[in-house]
């Protein structure tokens, strides 16, 4: 098992934040996270490309690449892989254990369950070291409906963890628990259930997914516009120097608070 892995089997649930860039990771990892995803919307953003359409995988590589040679684990949000090819996919997935990541998200988007679950396989046959979190968008596109029939497939396919945007019901989240054999990722929304909660419902990673990015943009609007109307901006705002430290290579700066 990889350390990446054990964090998913460890006494508290994996808080996965998910970076949109080089600062925003390095920034993340100094706080002590043991472990940073990526997410494609900020991604997508930053390169002025839509998110959900495939379209950025070099951005997605360039990135893993960038944060390959840190000393924290960083998981790769990779859409659906960027292809409906699994062979291709499974090569994304090779360049990405190559540069360091340790891990992979990939979403069905309501798609084949067969197709996703080939290119989990290919995932799992290119690069077997890295950790596939296999995502459904039953609840995050559609009504809930073929939940368990998509997840065992994947789990079938080689899937080393599932994650279920869009699932808050507590209930749900425990059955689900109890029905798979590998731990269940759940997208942490301020309106659902706590991390404690969802800990105490055996939920194994709790993810942030685009919260933080979006958080990051609301905060610089509300600053720009109390400037603009003559008010001292609100919240902490790191040091020139803390921010700059970000960009440097070699061991992560201490973070000096918010």
């Amino acid at each position: 098992m990889t350390a990446f892995a054990d964090l998913h089997h460890g006494d508290e649930p994996l808080l996965l934040p998910n970076a949109w860039d080089h600062a925003s990771a390095r920034a993340l990892a100094a706080e002590g996270f043991p472990a940073i995803g990526t997410t494609s919307l900020g991604v997508a953003a930053a390169a002025g490309l839509p998110d959900g359409t495939s379209a950025t995988r070099d951005q997605t590589l360039r990135l893993a690449l960038d944060l390959g040679s840190d000393p924290c684990l960083v998981s790769v949000d990779a859409e659906d892989g960027y292809s409906d090819d699994p062979d291709q996919v499974g090569e994304f997935a090779r360049e990405l254990a190559a540069v360091g990541a340790v891990g992979i998200n990939l979403e069905d988007r309501l798609g084949s369950v067969a197709l996703h679950a080939a290119k989990i396989a290919a995932v799992k046959s290119a690069a077997p070291g890295l950790f596939v979190n296999a995502r459904t968008d039953t609840h995050w596109l559609g009504d809930g409906e073929e939940t368990l029939e998509r997840l065992d497939a994947y789990q079938q396919a080689g899937a080393d963890c599932e994650f279920v945007p869009g699932l808050t019901d507590p209930r749900r989240i425990a059955a689900l628990v109890k029905h798979l054999d590998v731990p269940l990722n759940i997208l942490y929304t301020p309106n659902g259930p706590t991390v404690r909660h969802l800990a105490d419902l055996g939920v194994r990673r709790v993810s942030l997914g685009s919260l933080l990015y979006r958080r990051a943009l609301g905060a610089a609007l509300e600053a720009v516009v109390d400037i603009r109307e003559g008010r001292t901006p609100r919240g902490a705002v790191p040091s020139y120097g803390a921010v700059d430290a970000l960009s440097r290579r070699g061991d992560l700066p201490h973070s000096d608070g918010p």
